[in-house]
């Protein structure tokens, strides 16, 4: 019987994830035509994609450094998608969608520049990482089911939270990859590559 690394099942979160990627353009489409029970069937299939290839990379032992990256790309193209378009539509508020994509910009910043001036990076998102990127899925779902059938879903709190979350993990990010990448330029532990990108 062939091990988990060796089975030909191996690769299905990463086409999961891949997916994930290509579904962003049709949402993408959609929200600008202010399709809106098109995109919210859409987004809840890519949310739910979201859980679905962790768990199998998780339980199958199916980890890979470019399924890491894969789900990292997915979930933050399709975010930074839905909240620019929601808000230039005026759907959802401008300061969330300019809190959202910052926080991902100093994700992506840092990387790049772990990635230059140390070596190859491997995401594992931290716990506050996941519950930030739960959160603005859920905020998405719920803006799209108001906007397609539900107009008084709509929750201020709900949006206050996802801007809390996303300050605290960009914080959070920020503080420990600056120490990491302080030991690993000077020296003063040996770190294995890209534990925590969240």
């Amino acid at each position: 019987m062939p091990s988990a690394s060796h089975s030909p099942w191996r690769h299905l979160p990463n086409a999961i994830s891949m997916l994930r990627v290509l579904l962003v353009a049709p949402i993408g489409w959609l929200l600008w035509h202010e399709k809106w029970p098109s995109a919210l069937a859409l987004v809840a299939i890519a949310g739910a994609s979201d859980g679905l290839d962790g768990f199998l990379a998780r339980h199958y032992g199916w980890q890979s450094r470019l399924g890491g990256m894969l789900d990292a790309i997915a979930d933050k193209l399709l975010l930074i998608c839905c909240f620019v378009i929601l808000a230039w539509r005026q759907e959802a508020p401008l300061w969330l969608a300019v809190i959202v994509c910052g926080r991902d910009l100093v994700i992506a910043a840092g990387a790049l520049g772990w990635r230059v001036l140390i070596g190859p990076i491997e995401p594992q998102p931290s716990l506050l990482s996941k519950a930030c990127t739960l959160a603005q899925i859920i905020y998405l779902l719920t803006v799209l089911l108001a906007l397609a059938c539900w107009p008084g879903l709509r929750s201020s709190a709900l949006a206050w939270l996802v801007a809390v979350l996303c300050v605290a993990s960009g914080v959070d990010y920020v503080v420990r990859w600056s120490r990491r990448a302080w030991r690993a330029l000077h020296g003063n532990s040996r770190l294995p590559p890209g534990k925590g990108l969240g």
